[in-house]
C-alpha cells in the first residue's frame, strides 16, 4: 500500500462497491464506544456468513485499534499481483487491515486526510473479487473514519453493537444518529455480553438487561442477536480461533449463525439506479 499522501495506485480507479451493478452487501459494524466487542462480533459474523456458503471479506477500518487479523488467526501478509493487493484469508474470510502495514506496538498517528486516503486504498487497491458480503469494522465513535466510509460506501447497511446496560446503549445511539445524518440506513442492533450461563445452567445478566432491545425500539429496527458472555469467545479472539468457526454448535456459535441467517433472510430494499436520470 502506498503511504498516505503519495499518489496511490488507485488514481483513476473507482471503488467497486459503489457501482450500481455491484451485488455486494456492505455491512458497517459500528459502536458509540470502545470495549463492547465490536471487532469480535464483526469477525464471528463474517465467519458465520462464510460458513453459510457466502464469499465474505472484512475491512478492518479501526486503524488505531486494529485487531481483526489476529482474531482471524491470519499470520501471512497480503501479496502484490501487479498493482493490486491480494488479501490473506482464514476461515473463509478475506481481510485487509492497517495491522498488515504497521508494527504491533506502533502507534498510527495520522491526521484525517491521511486516514481518508488509506481507507480509500483499502477499497480500491485490494482485489476483492466481488464478495457477497463486505463487513467493515469501524472504529468507535463518530469521527473522520466513519464519515469517510459513509462517503466511500453510500449504499452500506449499518449495524450497531451495544452491551445491555443503559449507559452503553445511550452512547451507542450516537453512532446510529451519525449514520442517519450521512444518509446511511441503520438495519439492526446487536447486543453483546448479554448474559453469562453458570455451571448451574442459570443465566446471570452481569451487565444488566434490556439495553439492546431498548436501543432497537428507539431506532425502529430489529435486535438481530444477543451474544452471550463466554470465555471461549474471548479465548478464540485472542488465539485466532473464532468461536463461529471452531465451535459453531456452542451457545455463542449458534447466535452468530442465527444472525447470519437473519441477514440472508432480510436483504435491504432494492434500489434502482438509473444513471441517465438526473435531478437538476
Amino acid at each position: 500500500m502506498a503511504p498516505a499522501g503519495d499518489t496511490p495506485a488507485s488514481a483513476g480507479r473507482s471503488i467497486p462497491f459503489t457501482d450500481p451493478s455491484s451485488t455486494t452487501r456492505v455491512l458497517l459494524i459500528a459502536s458509540g464506544k470502545g470495549g463492547v466487542g465490536k471487532s469480535s462480533v464483526t469477525v464471528n459474523l463474517g465467519v458465520a456468513l462464510a460458513a453459510a456458503g457466502h464469499n465474505t471479506a472484512v475491512v478492518d477500518a479501526d486503524v488505531w485499534g486494529f485487531s481483526v487479523p489476529k482474531m482471524l488467526g491470519i499470520d501471512q501478509s497480503p501479496q502484490m499481483v501487479g498493482e493490486m493487493i491480494v488479501p490473506p484469508e482464514a476461515h473463509g474470510v478475506r481481510c485487509i487491515s492497517m495491522g498488515f502495514f504497521a508494527e504491533e506496538d506502533q502507534a498510527v498517528i495520522w491526521r484525517g486526510p491521511m486516514l481518508h486516503k488509506a481507507l480509500e486504498q483499502f477499497l480500491t487497491d485490494v482485489s476483492w473479487d466481488d464478495p457477497d458480503f463486505l463487513l467493515v469494522d469501524l472504529p468507535p465513535g463518530t469521527g473522520d473514519i466513519s464519515i469517510s466510509l459513509a462517503q466511500f460506501l453510500p449504499r452500506s447497511e449499518v449495524y450497531v453493537v451495544t452491551t445491555p446496560q443503559p449507559a452503553a446503549q445511550r452512547v451507542a445511539q450516537r453512532a446510529a444518529f451519525m449514520a442517519e445524518k450521512v444518509n446511511l440506513t441503520v438495519r439492526g442492533v446487536i447486543e453483546n455480553m448479554s448474559w453469562f450461563t453458570g455451571d448451574d445452567g442459570k443465566r446471570y445478566e452481569l451487565f444488566g438487561a434490556g439495553g439492546g432491545q431498548e436501543l432497537a425500539d428507539r431506532l425502529d429496527v430489529p435486535l438481530i442477536g444477543q451474544v452471550p458472555l463466554v470465555p471461549a469467545l474471548r479465548e478464540g479472539g485472542d488465539g485466532g480461533r473464532p468461536i463461529a468457526a471452531v465451535a459453531p454448535d456452542s451457545e455463542a456459535g449458534q447466535v452468530f449463525a442465527a444472525m447470519a441467517a437473519h441477514l440472508l433472510d432480510n436483504p435491504p430494499p432494492r434500489r434502482i439506479y438509473r444513471p441517465e436520470l438526473k435531478i437538476s
